[in-house]
């Protein structure tokens, strides 16, 4: 009795160990397969974000078909490059994607126990580069890419990128701490081309900054540097020699208004 059961405890140990050792490798094997599914969707985006247009034709099934909620439907490699290309990769236009990283899923697609593709999904963002101007960001949408493992290789088959709109902003400025003394220097009316008038006071520890009937609360960065926590605004008050101080707005880093101090 003791024999058979010592047979028995031992035939159920050994199944449990087969059972752990199979679903171990087959979630080896699944996380192989997203690593190398996620590899080859970042590098067809790299090509996007480069132009590489060579590169992007050999990470895509002929019979590819593109989604877009905007621009409708996109049908075969020949067109979607001829797309990207003509309508993306202008001379003096730049369009680069980025995934947020924290929310792409890989979803395996299986028949029976062999996988034939995958499912890519998440949010991504567009900014935008234009001649002689700083890139912006300018878009956020979510995605949907499927690959298809065809004779041995992954390909992009389809890809749907949807509920397109404005990317929400995310400041990364500091804001220091000045003292009233300095805050107070910067006071007055400011005149500028697409402005007008423009009043800058004093709010608790910042600057309020009104036109017309509308107010933005501006915070210090530095001394003389103040931004917006809502847009990627910043204004700075220069000191000049013939028209006297200044207030410079920035967009995205570029020059969008100049004022000049009118009375203080």
């Amino acid at each position: 009795m003791k024999s058979l059961k010592h047979q028995i405890f031992l035939i159920l140990t050994l199944t449990c160990f087969v059972f752990s050792f199979q679903q171990a490798f087959a979630q080896a094997q699944t996380k192989e397969i997203e690593a190398l599914v996620h590899q080859q969707d970042s590098l067809f985006w790299e090509g996007y974000n480069r132009c590489d247009i060579e590169l992007q034709g050999q990470l895509i099934s002929d019979d590819v078909e593109f989604y877009h909620d905007k621009g409708g439907i996109t049908r075969g490699k020949a067109a979607l490059l001829a797309s990207i290309k003509n309508n993306l990769c202008s001379s003096n236009f730049r369009l680069r994607r980025e995934p947020i990283k924290e929310t792409i899923k890989i979803h395996l697609l299986r028949s029976g126990e062999s996988v034939y593709g995958a499912l890519i999904t998440g949010e991504h963002l567009f900014y935008v580069k234009e001649e002689n101007k700083n890139e912006r960001l300018d878009g956020h949408a979510l995605f949907a890419n499927l690959w298809l493992l065809k004779d041995g290789k992954w390909l992009m088959s389809r890809v749907l990128s949807y509920d397109h709109g404005p990317a929400s902003y995310s400041n990364t400025r500091k804001e220091m701490v000045l003292n009233k003394q300095i805050l107070q220097s910067y006071t007055g009316t400011y005149k500028g081309p697409q402005s007008g008038d423009m009043l800058v006071t004093v709010k608790d520890t910042h600057l309020l900054l009104t036109i017309g009937t509308k107010d933005f609360e501006i915070y210090p960065e530095s001394e003389q540097v103040f931004f917006m926590k809502e847009r990627d605004l910043t204004f700075s008050f220069v000191q000049t020699e013939k028209s006297g101080r200044k207030l410079v707005v920035r967009e995205f880093g570029d020059i969008v208004e100049e004022a000049t101090q009118t009375s203080h």
